[in-house]
């Protein structure tokens, strides 16, 4: 049996976009949110309206139209949110890829998938707004989270409705229904729900990144975005 990787590489000609970018022209910008971005200031982390001026500066500086990158990432802007800290290990790491852009920006899906579930997630720092679908690819069946989403985006939705391949399916959510979060888009993909709807975590625990990373595999499969 193909791995994911090799699936998702046979079948490329097929995957569409995610949101409106051309890697080969559009410029995006990687942000680094781990321990070595000091501009981060806790002042910054714990206003919104501060973070997502950080955010637009960083765009508008570099001539980027979107802010791109985050995936096996141990971040530290996690540390705004009591929702991030569990027991004695706080969660820490990254399992989707971040795209940084205005709110509205729209969402697509990318090969023809069917909903598995969505919810509103409204806990400071969590996805808001969330649609989850279900893909099967020459049987290799996996799941996208799309987190971040404007609350208008779950209208219509039900469990098992069909989305074809091009799809529009949401916008990026304002703060207030985000999750309190610059607008952005968390694209994160699952092999396994473990029976979740609705929620799976997009950062987990350090010490439990290799059962995490091999659930989820590297969303730029899907994005084509490479900056090495």
């Amino acid at each position: 049996m193909q791995t994911f990787d090799q699936v998702i590489q046979s079948n490329a000609a097929w995957i569409q976009k995610v949101v409106d970018f051309d890697v080969k022209r559009d410029q995006l910008l990687p942000l680094d949110f781990t321990a070595s971005n000091t501009e981060l200031t806790d002042e910054i982390l714990g206003n919104t309206d501060l973070f997502s001026d950080w955010v637009n500066e960083k765009l508008a500086k570099n001539h980027a139209r979107y802010g791109i990158g985050g995936y096996n990432e141990h971040r530290t802007i996690y540390s705004r949110s009591a929702h991030f800290d569990t027991g004695e290990e706080a969660r820490r790491l990254h399992l989707g890829v971040d795209i940084w852009a205005p709110a509205g920006t729209p969402v697509y899906n990318f090969y023809d998938a069917t909903v598995q579930s969505f919810a509103y997630n409204d806990n400071l720092g969590d996805y808001g707004a969330t649609i989850i679908l279900t893909y099967d690819i020459n049987g290799y069946k996996f799941n996208a989270l799309y987190g971040h989403l404007s609350l208008a985006s779950l209208n219509g939705l039900k469990e098992g409705k069909f989305i074809a391949a091009g799809t529009k399916i949401a916008e990026l959510g304002a703060k207030e229904e985000n999750g309190s979060w610059p607008p952005h888009l968390h694209f994160q993909l699952i092999k396994d729900m473990g029976g979740l709807k609705g929620d799976y975590p997009g950062v987990c625990k350090f010490s439990e990144r290799e059962k995490y990373l091999a659930n989820c595999p590297d969303p730029n499969l899907i994005l084509k975005v490479n900056f090495s």
